[in-house]
């Protein structure tokens, strides 16, 4: 079975160690060197990028990282720069262009409000959750994507979690009425019965019906997308953490061992299942630094029930950590580099970081780096 071999915390983690280093190193240097700049991919290595942005998502991963190196080091000179970069998204809160107020605000206000217990930006973060609640599509029940109003994405599932904080912190019953909605329509239309996931649902708007898979990045409507399988995986188990609902444990598991089923040995995926042997079957590691962090947090979900079960995700998360903390991902080799993580891919068709690092892909490898260092 792909990941089979155990990997063990300890011999990993000077490596672990090392990476929050070098990626201390990137990410001062780009924010030095592209002051108040949020990078989504990089060209031939490089962040400053002047190609289509596609959709504008990934301020938060950029923030994220800093916040997640205050945290790590204590530096007050990253929590400076954390809250400053923070500030700079502030606004977006009443952003109604795009599906990803999650991403935004989950990776910068809420480890800010847990570090401080501001009321303000308690506030803040509720306000997002209110402001992605306006993309709900009554008669479909789903948060439509920022491409159309008949359009669900696979993506939002990493999103309606700050719906689900807004509803909590609020005791609002309708916000918590259209984040599970969402979530048991995603689940229905997506998600498919092997634990694979369509890219996107299109719904009729007069009737609200489901009428066929689709997708923008994935190979095929009916492909394995992967990048988007581990948003699921992630996101149901995030929603598992709000709700306790049995319903959304079991998805994210069905969704992670598909994921270890079809993956090599080192569980990094290329970036859809389904494409043939050839120059087009590449990497993309920014699927398996996404895999690593959601399959850390389901280990933790699953354990009070099944230790067994919960200590094969986690090594399964080692496994791709052991992988991507390697010269053949990383770019500490490579001083002409400004990125982190090598060989990510944001979308193939329309060559937007194709085989380069892409913003997501950075925050989460450091991420389930952090996770890791911070266990027992």
């Amino acid at each position: 079975m792909p990941g089979s071999r155990v990997v063990e915390l300890d011999a990993l983690r000077p490596r672990l160690e090392q990476v929050v280093e070098f990626a201390a190193r990137q990410v001062r240097s780009t924010i030095e060197r592209l002051p108040d700049f949020f990078p989504i991919y990089t060209v031939d290595g490089r962040w400053s990028h002047q190609g289509e942005l596609w959709t504008d998502w990934c301020g938060g991963f950029h923030a994220g990282m800093m916040w997640i190196q205050a945290e790590l080091t204590g530096d007050p000179w990253w929590r400076a720069r954390a809250e400053h970069y923070s500030k700079l998204l502030e606004h977006r809160q009443f952003d109604r262009d795009v599906h990803d107020l999650g991403f935004i605000f989950l990776n910068t206000y809420l480890p800010w409000h847990r570090a401080t217990g501001d009321e303000r930006l308690r506030h803040v973060l509720i306000q997002a959750g209110r402001t992605l609640a306006l993309r709900f599509n009554p008669k479909g029940r789903y948060l439509r994507s920022f491409v159309a109003p008949e359009s669900l994405f696979i993506d939002v599932m990493m999103n309606v979690p700050i719906i689900y904080y807004a509803a909590r912190e609020t005791g609002d019953p309708a916000l918590r009425e259209i984040a599970d909605a969402h979530c048991r329509t995603t689940e229905r239309v997506l998600v498919r019965p092997d634990g694979s996931t369509a890219h996107e649902g299109i719904f009729d708007l007069d009737t609200g019906a489901f009428l066929r898979e689709s997708t923008h990045q994935g190979l095929r409507a009916d492909s394995a997308w992967t990048r988007g399988l581990a948003w699921s995986l992630y996101g149901y188990t995030t929603v598992y953490s709000y709700t306790g609902d049995p319903a959304d444990l079991a998805i994210a598991r069905r969704n992670a061992d598909y994921y270890l089923a079809r993956c090599p040995a080192s569980l990094v995926p290329p970036w859809d299942f389904d494409v043939p042997d050839g120059p087009e079957r590449i990497d993309d590691s920014s699927a398996g630094a996404i895999a690593a962090s959601g399959l850390w947090d389901l280990a933790l979900a699953c354990e009070p029930g099944d230790p067994t079960i919960a200590a094969r995700y986690r090594n399964a998360s080692l496994t791709i950590l052991d992988s991507l903390c390697s010269d053949a991902y990383t770019a500490w080799n490579d001083p002409d580099w400004e990125g982190v993580l090598k060989h990510g891919v944001y979308h193939y068709h329309k060559k937007l970081g194709v085989d380069e690092s892409v913003m997501w892909g950075e925050f989460f490898f450091l991420e389930a780096v952090a996770k890791a260092l911070r266990a027992d």
